[in-house]
């Protein structure tokens, strides 16, 4: 079984920072791809950014948010500044992962942690 644990989310002013963790957990053989998703109240849960080794943002936080990872400890971060009220939202670890119960990638999510933008 494998678990993604995410911790770091709050609240924060608009232009402010914040730094949200995941740590992937269990009986893991390999990770591929890991990232962060989010999803505001009515919308769909959309990709934020991603890394293989090669990193992939969305459109809206290219320049603000940064995503890192250490391979060795099966965590990944994402580094989010100027942030604006619009990055509100339930943000999701996700990581595609080879356990030693399967032969193949299975995507896991995390319970996700709220990041709200607010004065």
């Amino acid at each position: 079984q494998v678990q993604l644990v995410e911790s770091g989310g709050g609240l924060v002013q608009p232009g402010g920072s914040l730094n949200v963790s995941c740590e992937a957990s269990g009986s893991i053989v390999s990770i591929a791809t890991m990232g962060w998703y989010r999803q505001a109240p009515g919308n769909k849960r959309d990709m934020v950014a991603t890394t293989s080794g090669v990193t992939n943002y969305a459109d809206s936080v290219k320049g603000r948010f940064t995503i890192s990872r250490d391979n060795a400890k099966n965590k990944v971060w994402l580094q989010m500044n100027l942030l604006k009220p619009e990055d509100t939202a339930v943000y999701y670890c996700n990581a595609d992962v080879r356990s030693h119960a399967t032969m193949w990638f299975m995507t896991y999510w995390g319970q996700g942690t709220q990041v709200t933008v607010s004065s």
